[in-house]
């Protein structure tokens, strides 16, 4: 590699022990494909939004690019001001509706912990900003930070309390709205757009990265689980009143703060027929891993309007090591997808993607087959929440290439043009 062709990648980001992040004067910002090196082009930059995040990894020392060898380098530490300081890696975490292309590059030989579950994403800087290496797949301004103003949020649950009955679901909404900064649940007092409906305590997965819990050897948990089972009056009440009144709503069942909703699918399918008795107004939706096709069908049949399948891998024997199933498997999932399109709901999956793992050629083959066997609407290109070393080491091996995010992004538009790919649910209704 030439010198030349070095001039304008960003610099390698590092952070002192108390997490102050710096740029390296000398070595430029790598990336990795999975468990691979990799340099970082122009063309697989963005500049960082503002509602982005910087992170550091404790005891882990980044790896970059030296420009004069081209050879990738630990970087343990840096003298500054005469004195020596360890260096420890810095990832980004990218604005919703950006998919990263490559994970960040770092040395985890000395790391003894799991990373809290956020999408690490490599990152430098260069100009005065700095650089992360992702695309944008949708914008869509319900889902924009900017239109989440919590001075505006406090006044308008204020508001909602006045006017409508307490109880426990409210309750804990309002906890996800200003404690977890949930936009689905600032949503329902703002009365716009997406509102959560969270149900279920129960799981029949063991998710890597679930948001909700996470044994005592792992992170913790990004969310509290409710850890009540809704009344159906307090439901319909929430879903009718959301629907009435927001424009391009969406009430959805299956969120970051339960487990599994079809854990109680009676209660849903129960709750939908009294919605929709009260309002034909809105779109209806369930988030879920798909796991018990004739759950879904009574579901379906109570009228849901969409339904979003959640997946890691078309591959079963991926998505076998990510979910860990109990009592169920791959198959099931995908008698869903193929269910559900049938029954004429809007479907979709929710594709968690790594790169190194979901652009391997063997996995974007295995998708393909998936979406022309189930025929599904649209493809959420959403960036998986784990620790990279973690999810590398619990995946199967494959020997299979990497083409890259943005080639499998490509490919796909190509193969099924009416396939939507985005971030986001839609409103079908």
């Amino acid at each position: 590699m030439k010198h030349a062709d070095l001039e304008h990648t960003p610099y390698m980001l590092y952070a002192d022990s108390s997490g102050q992040v710096y740029e390296h004067p000398y070595y430029r910002m790598v990336g990795f494909s999975g468990e691979i090196p990799a340099f970082v082009r122009d063309e697989d930059l963005i500049p960082v939004p503002e509602f982005s995040k910087l992170f550091f990894i404790p005891d882990c020392p980044p790896i970059g690019l030296d420009p004069v060898t081209g050879e990738y380098r630990v970087v343990p530490q840096v003298e500054i001001g005469g004195a020596t300081i360890p260096c420890y890696a810095v990832a980004a975490f990218l604005e919703p509706g950006l998919v990263r292309s490559l994970l960040p590059a770092v040395d985890y030989k000395s790391k003894t912990y799991t990373l809290p579950t956020w999408a690490y994403t490599a990152v430098g800087f260069k100009d005065d900003r700095h650089w992360a290496a992702g695309f944008r797949v949708e914008y869509n301004h319900r889902w924009d930070p900017r239109n989440y103003d919590d001075r505006e949020l406090v006044p308008a649950i204020e508001r909602y309390e006045k006017g409508h009955p307490a109880g426990p679901l409210v309750e804990h909404l309002i906890h996800c709205a200003t404690n977890n900064h949930c936009f689905a649940a600032k949503n329902l007092f703002l009365k716009r757009w997406e509102a959560p409906l969270p149900v279920s305590q129960q799981c029949n997965a063991a998710c890597l990265g679930c948001l909700s819990i996470q044994s005592d050897q792992s992170c913790p948990a990004s969310h509290h689980r409710i850890l009540f089972r809704p009344s159906q009056k307090e439901v319909v009440r929430i879903a009718v009143g959301h629907l009435r009144e927001a424009p391009e709503a969406i009430v959805s069942f299956g969120q970051g703060c339960e487990a599994e909703p079809l854990t109680e699918y009676k209660l849903i399918a129960q709750s939908i027929r009294k919605i929709r008795e009260k309002t034909d107004r809105g779109t209806i939706n369930l988030n879920t891993n798909g796991s018990w096709p004739e759950r879904i069908r009574l579901i379906v049949d109570s009228g849901l309007d969409s339904i979003r399948i959640s997946l890691n891998s078309a591959r079963s024997e991926f998505y076998r090591a990510y979910y860990r199933p109990k009592n169920y498997d791959f198959e099931d999932v995908v008698a869903s997808l193929h269910q559900s399109r049938n029954s004429g709901l809007y479907t979709m999956i929710n594709y968690l993607v790594f790169p190194g793992v979901t652009d391997q050629v063997e996995e974007i083959e295995a998708l393909s087959g998936l979406i022309k066997k189930t025929g599904v609407n649209f493809l959420h290109l959403k960036n998986l929440n784990i620790d990279p070393q973690l999810y590398l080491d619990r995946m199967p091996k494959a020997n299979s290439p990497a083409v890259g995010m943005k080639r499998m992004v490509e490919i796909l538009r190509k193969e099924f043009p009416e396939l939507e790919l985005g971030y986001f649910n839609q409103p079908v209704r």
